[in-house]
């Protein structure tokens, strides 16, 4: 049972959502405006950033089922980074091409800068071998990333009940991925704190 969620969320919100970037990304569904927009300022930045970040998407979501199997967890951990690499370093100009508002570009532009920051953090960590703090900057990533999913849903949701649109996108930027990032924080630290008060009784 505790494995039905995750596959669930994987295959309704994750591998939806990837599909459809990297169709986006290779031109194989039409584009909305703003990001056909997008698109003519960044002719080659923001197909990579589509396919790469959709790739990122399904290649964590493999990593995270493997980790019981080492090999493919590693592979599978390999070629996510670098689709975050790729994604990340590409989110940058990107965000800066968009017609959004300010606030929603510097979203953007901040969501990429910590997608690269926490998987750095994560490669260093493994590298030194401290597979604890490895495990949680992967998840911390993994939330960061799942952005882009609450982005479109959330705006799907503000778009239907009418709020006005730069406003609930400007928000939307920074929300549907500071919330996950913090929530996994958050549930990581009190993962931590349990078994220390644990010791403290014993």
């Amino acid at each position: 049972m505790a494995a039905v969620v995750p596959a669930l969320t994987f295959f309704l919100l994750v591998l939806p959502a990837a599909l459809v970037a990297i169709a986006l990304g290779a031109g194989l569904r039409p584009l909305p405006y703003e990001l056909f927009v997008v698109l003519q300022r960044q002719p080659l930045a923001f197909p990579l950033h589509m396919i790469a970040s959709g790739l990122a998407l399904i290649l964590i979501s493999i990593a995270a089922f493997a980790r019981p199997w080492r090999g493919v967890h590693r592979a599978a951990g390999r070629l996510a980074a670098v689709a975050i690499i790729v994604g990340g370093l590409t989110a940058l100009p990107v965000a800066l091409a968009s017609e959004a508002t300010a606030p929603a570009r510097a979203g953007l532009f901040a969501q990429g800068l910590v997608w690269l920051t926490l998987l750095a953090i994560a490669i260093v960590a493994i590298r030194r071998g401290e597979a604890s703090r490895h495990a949680r900057m992967m998840i911390a990533m993994a939330a960061v990333v799942s952005g882009a999913i609450w982005l479109r849903l959330v705006m799907l949701v503000a778009n239907r009940v009418g709020l006005p649109f730069d406003m609930a996108y400007a928000v939307a930027t920074w929300a549907c991925w500071l919330v996950p990032l913090a929530m996994t924080a958050m549930a990581s630290s009190m993962a931590r704190w349990r078994p220390a008060r644990a010791w403290q009784r014993a």
